[in-house]
C-alpha cells in the first residue's frame, strides 16, 4: 500500500493541534481527520477517532502494524516541516 497524496486541510493556531490532514493510499482510498499533534517532545498523528458514551475516544481507521503506521507517520511529519518551514512557498 503505497500514500499517493497527503494534503493539509488546516493548520490550527493554538492548543497542541498542529495539522489536520487527508491521506490518500493507492489513489483509491482516503482517510480524513489525521492529526498531528504536538507531544513534549516530538510530533506524532492521532488517527480519526470517536467518542464513546463513557468519554472515551476509539479510532475509527488505523494502520494495523507498526510498519504502516511509522511509514504514515515519516511522511506526514516530514510534509508538515516542509510545509511549515520558514523558507517554505
Amino acid at each position: 500500500m503505497e500514500i499517493t497524496e497527503i494534503k493539509f486541510r488546516r493548520f490550527p493556531t493554538h492548543g497542541r493541534l498542529r495539522a489536520l490532514v487527508s491521506v490518500t493510499f493507492d489513489d483509491v482510498f482516503a482517510v480524513h481527520d489525521i492529526k498531528v499533534i504536538e507531544g513534549d517532545d516530538h510530533l506524532f498523528l492521532a488517527m480519526p477517532a470517536r467518542r464513546s458514551a463513557d468519554g472515551r475516544y476509539h479510532d475509527i481507521v488505523h494502520p494495523i502494524g507498526p510498519t504502516l503506521r511509522q511509514t504514515l507517520e515519516d511522511r506526514v511529519i516530514s510534509e508538515y516541516e516542509r510545509l511549515t518551514a520558514p523558507h517554505a512557498v
